[in-house]
């Protein structure tokens, strides 16, 4: 996920924003991640209660496959960026490596989000009711246009009576095409995540 900050630059001046300035009702903030869950061709919906945050660019707080994961399971679960592993509820990306798990529920609000591709639009997350959450894109934008093709996420989770672990990745399966689904892996359900790029939040 860090290999974009031209295509968010160019996404950014499409917008009409620049790194020191505000614009729309909006404020740039340093790029945040959203892991979304729903029909690409939808413009609008529910279950964003599902979705996700990071905060920070999980591609460098991540850990590799093979050697990595071996260093991980060695010291207890706990990443080098001091987060922890769950072997049996995590995230991958789509190079093989895996992700600290985003910060969940989304918080109400409107967020500037992208794919780094031609649109930039605003998407409403309202408040919790009922234990759903409501999501909105503006301008007719649909999920998928704003949609970072390259990044790939899937969340993997171990069933009643299976045992998903990361052992079992098939490494040859990555680096996941653009746009493409993330691999099955022996042992696991799996839930394939979009990427939005935010930009910024409303001022």
């Amino acid at each position: 996920m860090l290999r974009t900050t031209i295509l968010l630059g160019l996404a950014l001046v499409a917008f009409g924003l620049s790194a020191s300035a505000d614009g729309g009702g909006f404020k740039r903030i340093r790029t945040q991640f959203i892991a979304a869950l729903d029909d690409p061709g939808a413009t609008s919906g529910t279950g964003a209660e599902k979705w996700g945050l990071w905060k920070l660019d999980p591609g460098p707080r991540g850990v590799m496959l093979g050697g990595g994961y071996e260093g991980l399971k060695k010291n207890g679960g706990v990443a080098p960026a001091k987060w922890k592993f769950d072997n049996n509820d995590w995230w991958l990306e789509e190079h093989g490596l895996i992700m600290e798990p985003p910060d969940t529920p989304l918080t109400a609000g409107k967020y500037m989000v992208t794919g780094a591709r031609e649109v930039t639009a605003a998407l409403t997350v309202y408040l919790m009711e009922g234990g759903t959450q409501r999501w909105e894109l503006a301008d007719g934008a649909k999920l998928y246009d704003v949609t970072h093709l390259p990044c790939r996420s899937a969340r993997y989770t171990t069933p009643e009576g299976g045992s998903c672990s990361p052992d079992n990745v098939v490494r040859n399966e990555f680096p996941v095409t653009p746009g493409g689904p993330m691999p099955p892996i022996t042992g696991c359900s799996k839930q394939d995540y979009a990427v939005l790029f935010v930009v910024a939040v409303e001022a």
